[in-house]
């Protein structure tokens, strides 16, 4: 975000993805919310928020996200003295779970329940170090594993910038829900998948 800013603190905001701002040669810089839940940040904005976001999601979120779909954004916020304006920076962008409202009986409220839970992620660090180091061996073990177990549909695997622990390479990081493991084997990720789907 430059020198000119401050870091102010991290942001965890939910509410509904309203679009792109700049798309201009299918960029997708900017991504517009409106708010639902949030933290200090916002608790005082009324409408709607544009979050810039880092290079190496663009591409994956101009692909996936829809208008309309509740996400969860995680990031920082700078401050500018010479603009007197506050920026955010995302570093990670989830889709919500949505379960679909209906009249349901009380004995089946908790089988509905474990249908919905969001999917797993899967993110392998792409850089060059990373991918020598066995990254891209790592990446294509796991969609292997979790093919023969039939999980794939279940998770989903992306690959993504420095994780800043290139001397544990390769780097792999499983989050389910608001769990997050690190440095975890391919028959480990299906084990733990099958328990988070039971």
């Amino acid at each position: 975000m430059g020198k000119n800013y401050l870091k102010l603190s991290e942001f965890n905001l939910e509410g509904e993805f309203l679009g792109f701002v700049d798309r201009s040669h299918k960029k997708f810089k900017y991504l517009q919310l409106s708010l639902s839940k949030s933290n200090t940040i916002a608790s005082s904005a009324v409408g709607s928020l544009e979050i810039k976001l880092p290079k190496e999601l663009r591409k994956e979120l101009g692909l996936s996200l829809v208008p309309g779909v509740p996400i969860r954004v995680i990031g920082l916020s700078k401050f500018s003295p010479r603009k007197n304006a506050i920026k955010l920076k995302a570093y990670e962008v989830m889709p919500l779970a949505v379960c679909p409202i209906t009249a349901t009986p009380v004995s089946l409220v908790e089988t509905t329940a474990s249908k919905c839970l969001p999917k797993a992620r899967i993110m392998v660090c792409q850089k060059s170090g990373c991918w020598k180091r066995g990254g891209k061996h790592l990446l294509s073990k796991i969609e292997k594993t979790l093919g023969d177990r039939g999980l794939h549909e279940h998770v989903k695997i992306t690959t993504t910038g420095c994780m800043k622990r290139c001397s544990k390479a390769p780097n792999c990081v499983v989050q389910m829900g608001r769990k997050k493991y690190t440095q975890i084997k391919p028959d480990a990720i299906a084990s733990l998948l099958e328990d988070h789907l039971s």
